[in-house]
């Protein structure tokens, strides 16, 4: 009778998870970063211009990310963003929509307040997929979120633009609660190449 009870509580917390709406699991997604304090990993971006990859922190709104070809850090207000393409340093000061294409948690609140979205029926095993798409006109015609079973953190996002070209991001060997000085989100010179030029166009 014990086993029984066992058995029909686990599959009862099994229909549970799978009862939970994509918005809800987004929800999940956003307070895991939050909650996550200063947080690390590494990134893979696939696109049409080929592969790049890096290293990104996060602790709130800043963020630091740092690639072969380009840098950017932002403290919340102001972003520095060196490029190998320009080879200088821009100082801006970005606007919503400039971070939603850097930091993941703005793109994640864009999500929620921009785009319908569905459980997607493409599953990778140990993640929870939610397919999206943009209530009006976009240059995105679709977004699929993989978050991982257990810390809902985003692993793989997928996005197919109307023009048919797609961008994967995958996020991998996340680490959350480090102590990290507030310097660690503005810009540091030793970081690009010796004289290059700063440009503030603020």
């Amino acid at each position: 009778m014990r086993k029984t009870f066992t058995t029909l509580a686990l599959l009862l917390l099994a229909v549970m998870a799978q009862a939970q709406t994509p918005q809800q699991m987004l929800d999940k997604a956003i307070a895991a970063l939050r909650n996550a304090g200063t947080l690390s990993a590494s990134y893979k971006v696939r696109s049409p211009q080929g592969s790049n990859s890096g290293t990104i922190i996060m602790a709130g709104n800043k963020y630091r990310l740092l690639s072969s070809d380009i840098k950017c850090w932002y403290d919340g207000n102001t972003q520095w963003t060196w490029s190998r393409a320009t080879d200088e340093v821009n100082i801006t000061t970005p606007t919503p929509e400039d971070l939603q294409m850097t930091n993941p948690m703005a793109a994640a609140a864009d999500f929620k307040t921009n785009f319908n979205m569905w459980k997607s029926k493409g599953q990778i095993p140990g993640h929870y997929a939610i397919m999206m798409q943009p209530k009006k006109k976009s240059d995105i015609a679709q977004v699929y979120l993989y978050l991982t079973n257990g810390t809902d953190l985003l692993h793989i996002a997928h996005i197919r633009m109307t023009d048919g070209s797609t961008f994967t991001l995958t996020l991998t060997g996340y680490k959350t609660k480090q102590s990290l000085p507030a310097s660690t989100f503005t810009y540091d010179k030793s970081m690009v190449p010796a004289g290059t030029q700063v440009v503030d166009l603020r």
